[in-house]
């Protein structure tokens, strides 16, 4: 049976009350002390217990700290399962931030239970992101004079000044609630008082409708605040796909499954002919070469059609003598999915085409699709396409779809789930052009939202004022901001390049990567304040 832990400001121990058989003591300012105070546990417990089953037998069950924080560690890191557990076990500020009353010299669990934590921690990832985005945008001063229209360079000083001050805003109340932390933590008795002077900022439950009817029937609260929204993919790591290279590898693993149906029956049935060599040879013979033509590459898909084709009909008939249940579960499954890649590539090739829904790319992975970006560097990208908008430097997942969809779609949304958020609708949303739809510009203009970018309908002769110039200037500089993040996460946080195979842990794995930048964007605005503070200067502004 699962039972949640009892967390004291999301902390089970003090970090001075971390045993250490070598003597000494943790140190508080370390990075995965200070990580460990902003991670809502408890909330993740939460949720993480409706998991489980009221019931007393099968096996004690991890902690969800101990899970959800080998995770944070692994995409922080960018380590493997077993590189992640040999760190663990090397590390005590690492043991005590996933929850560990003293260090232990020996691995706290099998590495092999990380892609277990990755299956189950889906919903709740997600869930945490919001949570830490929604208070980390909170803890934010709002900026009034980033949401005018007006241009000029007197605009842009009087923006970049107010920047600072709201940073410094920040800084003050994230170092304030780490004090309390570790105030409340030392007594019992503290712990009530600092709870009665903490603002409710510190309460970190977020639902996805938070609005009571009371809320409902207030006023309106004006605009107020930013929103950038775009879209990127995620690639997979699989190999570049292409049809030949599809159809040889499923005539490959058909031989294979042919080879286990007929090991039964050796010496009483003769052996399937499926003409391997031949095979083998005539896709080399093409894939060898530099450049083959079109012509070269459609009789090769042909042959290797044939090929499939054949030994798809040749199990079917074994099918009939010997069980399928000989095979193991991963065979299986590429069975199914090698019968429903042969019929897609059969119509491409009848219809001439090389388009068709739900096209299978990868057989390891057929929840792949191919996502059509339009970039210089790559048109065609493999893997999952997400939505993301971003708030005063924090990230919220959108969108997260194995399939091709339009971002322009989700604006609304996106705007919708501000207000339930914030407690108000943005003043000004910084899109690109796919997102200045009629509907969406309909739907700000009737909120009150500056939608950037130049009007719908045709240009002016004399063309823009120099004010829509200069506005549209800040706005692009604004927005590459997102850009920035998505930069971030792909070349620090292995954002382009996932590597989970399962659809559902590629999925944990992406919003955790979220969740760890939004962390760290917390941690560094900590760290800032308190070097300031150690320095004696005035609080250093983070514009990460």
């Amino acid at each position: 049976m699962f039972k949640p832990t009892a967390h004291l400001d999301n902390q089970l121990i003090l970090p001075g009350d971390f045993f250490l058989p070598f003597g000494g003591k943790l140190d508080e300012d370390n990075r995965w002390v200070q990580l460990a105070r902003l991670v809502p546990w408890a909330e993740a417990e939460k949720k993480y217990g409706q998991f489980f089953k009221d019931s007393f037998r099968g096996q004690q069950t991890i902690s969800l700290r101990m899970g959800l924080g080998a995770l944070i560690i692994q995409e922080r890191m960018q380590l493997t399962d077993r590189e992640t557990l040999e760190s663990i076990s090397e590390n005590p500020y690492m043991q005590y931030f996933i929850g560990l009353s003293g260090f232990v010299m020996k691995p706290p669990f099998h590495h092999s239970m990380m892609t277990h934590f990755r299956k189950r921690l889906t919903d709740v990832l997600a869930e945490l992101n919001e949570i830490v985005a929604t208070e980390g945008a909170k803890e934010t001063k709002d900026d009034d004079d980033s949401n005018s229209a007006a241009g000029g360079g007197k605009g842009q000083v009087k923006r970049s000044k107010k920047r600072v001050s709201d940073e410094e805003v920040e800084q003050q109340t994230m170092f304030a609630q780490s004090q309390v932390a570790s105030s409340e933590a030392a007594s019992p008795a503290e712990s009530m008082a600092a709870e009665s002077a903490v603002p409710e900022t510190n309460n970190l439950v977020c639902e996805a409708h938070p609005e009571s009817d009371a809320e409902l029937e207030a006023p309106e609260r004006p605009n107020q605040g930013t929103v950038l929204v775009d879209a990127t993919c995620a690639p997979a790591d699989v190999a570049y796909p292409t049809d030949l290279n599809l159809l040889n590898e499923a005539r490959e693993k058909l031989e294979a499954i042919i080879d286990t149906l007929h090991e039964p029956v050796i010496g009483q049935t003769a052996k399937p002919r499926t003409y391997r060599e031949k095979a083998r040879k005539q896709f080399l013979a093409v894939s060898k070469q530099r450049r083959p033509g079109p012509k070269v590459i459609r009789k090769a898909i042909r042959r290797q059609l044939g090929y499939v084709g054949r030994n798809l009909s040749i199990i079917a008939e074994q099918a009939k003598t010997q069980p399928l249940t000989l095979l193991s579960r991963k065979a299986y499954r590429d069975l199914l999915v090698i019968h429903e890649l042969y019929r897609q590539q059969l119509h491409m090739y009848n219809e001439r085409s090389h388009q068709i829904e739900d096209r299978i790319v990868s057989i390891h992975q057929p929840h792949v699709r191919p996502i059509v970006r339009g970039k210089a560097k790559a048109r065609v990208e493999f893997g999952a396409k997400i939505a993301v908008s971003m708030t005063k430097g924090y990230a919220f997942l959108d969108r997260l779809s194995w399939d091709n969809f339009n971002e322009s779609t989700t604006l609304i949304d996106v705007i919708e789930k501000y207000r339930s958020r914030m407690g108000f609708y943005p003043a000004v949303v910084q899109a690109d052009q796919i997102y200045r739809t009629r509907e969406n510009r309909s739907f700000c203009k009737q909120h009150g939202i500056r939608l950037s970018g130049p009007a719908l309908g045709r240009k002016p002769k004399n063309g823009p004022t120099s004010e829509e110039r200069q506005v549209a200037k800040l706005d692009t500089g604004e927005r590459n901001a997102i850009e920035g993040k998505f930069g971030e996460g792909k070349r620090k946080y292995g954002l382009g390049c996932i590597r989970a195979r399962l659809a559902k842990t590629s999925e944990s794995v992406i919003t955790l990567q979220l969740l760890v930048m939004n962390l760290e964007r917390r941690l560094r605005v900590l760290f800032c304040f308190i070097f300031s503070l150690l320095s004696r200067r005035r609080p250093t502004p983070c514009f990460w």
